[in-house]
């Protein structure tokens, strides 16, 4: 299994049955893949979608597309809608979670996923507006950069997608929440230790009474 399918494995368990979900591109989209079956959820997307189904090359229309452009289904029941009404959905609090990816979190919850035209990924696409207005915000990234470098950072160096909204991260090696304002170590990847995660982390953290090894999706393994 690899450092993305852990990612979402782990993600996957965070949903409650009944949950509108949206999922950033990249690695996000992923996670519909191993929702537990037993859980039931409504994938939105912000290019006019409710009911998008997870991705699935055998069953995918041509003529649908994510908010990624990657060819999709539409579950049972779905609808499509112009944007100004999926933004609607979004900035008016109807979002139960998203899952956006990450290139940098810091320590007071602030979220970098964008940078300047021509770097990284073109701009910020919808996620300021997801971050701002979903109840809850999940980021799903690899714990270091291709360099080594920590990006769960005490402070953000890359321009800011939102302050304060960030609610869990999910990396292959930890699970961190914020609670009360603190980042919070909560889980760790199986076969990594606390001295492995603090030497990969920047931000300061403390550890949860309950601290344990992560839970990931069993569907289909």
């Amino acid at each position: 299994m690899n450092a993305k399918e852990l990612i979402a494995r782990r993600i996957a368990m965070e949903f409650n049955d009944g949950d509108v979900v949206n999922l950033g591109i990249g690695l996000p989209t992923q996670v519909a893949n191993y929702v537990p079956e037993d859980i039931h959820i409504t994938l939105q997307s912000e290019n006019g979608f409710l009911g998008l189904a997870a991705l699935n090359p055998d069953t995918a229309n041509p003529n649908l597309v994510n908010a990624g452009g990657q060819p999709c289904g539409i579950a049972a029941g779905g609808c499509t809608f112009d944007s100004a009404f999926s933004f609607a959905l979004i900035r008016g609090g109807h979002i139960d979670a998203c899952v956006l990816g990450g290139l940098e979190v810091d320590q007071e919850a602030n979220l970098a996923n964008w940078m300047v035209p021509g770097k990284m990924v073109p701009g910020m696409g919808g996620a300021m507006d997801l971050v701002t207005g979903s109840r809850r915000v999940i980021i799903g990234m690899e714990h270091c950069t291709k360099h080594g470098e920590s990006k769960i950072l005490k402070q953000c160096t890359l321009p800011l997608t939102a302050k304060n909204k960030v609610n869990l991260i999910v990396t292959e090696l930890a699970v961190f929440a914020f609670v009360d304002g603190q980042l919070v170590l909560q889980e760790h990847a199986p076969g990594v230790d606390l001295d492995t995660i603090r030497a990969k982390t920047q931000a300061e953290f403390v550890v949860a009474e309950d601290f344990c090894e992560m839970a990931i999706s069993q569907r289909g393994l």
